[in-house]
């Protein structure tokens, strides 16, 4: 997501705890604010030092302890593979028996979505519409914020941690 808000897709051609650069769609300009989400990593920010063609390049804001669980990430990302180190993620996902579930926007509007996994922090939703990062939402009762967009649906992070039972309850899981 640059500046204007608008969101493109990339690819990550080389990434550090310190910066990253990427092939874009959209080119912005030096200095401008760039927030980006990552498969395995998440939200990134940082600012575009340098146009390139094809992509640009950016640094990454970060704090010295988030520096360090980047660099963390990145070496199990690169070894994962090699090593056949299972996924690291904070929570079990669950593949749910019911599936069928709705998505309440800000305005009460309730999109049909199909629950592809749930964890105690969160969900993947397969829908159509895909409401903008940051929006809160309610997916089946549990209040929620779309942290990303999936190739078919979207990410949400619920806004406190689930307990499993609820959780088997309301989806089955």
């Amino acid at each position: 997501m640059l500046s204007d808000r608008c969101e493109y897709p990339c690819q990550t051609l080389d990434i550090s705890p310190g910066g990253l650069s990427v092939i874009a769609p959209v080119l912005g300009k030096a200095g401008e604010r760039v927030v980006a989400y990552f498969d395995h990593i998440g939200r990134v920010e940082g600012v575009l030092v340098r146009v390139f063609q094809n992509g640009f390049a950016m640094t990454i804001a970060a704090t010295p302890r988030k520096r360090e669980k980047l660099a963390d990430q990145l070496t199990w990302l690169a070894n994962r593979q090699i090593l056949g180190l299972p996924e690291d993620r904070r929570h079990e996902r669950l593949a749910p028996k019911q599936t069928r579930s709705f998505l309440i926007l800000p305005d009460g509007r309730e999109i049909p979505c199909r629950v592809v996994d749930v964890s105690l922090s969160g969900a993947a939703v397969q829908i159509e519409e895909k409401p903008p990062v940051g929006t809160a939402v309610t997916l089946g009762r549990t209040a929620a914020k779309i942290v990303r967009h999936l190739e078919t649906g979207l990410a949400v992070e619920f806004t406190r941690p689930q307990n499993i039972d609820v959780l088997r309850e309301q989806f089955g899981g």
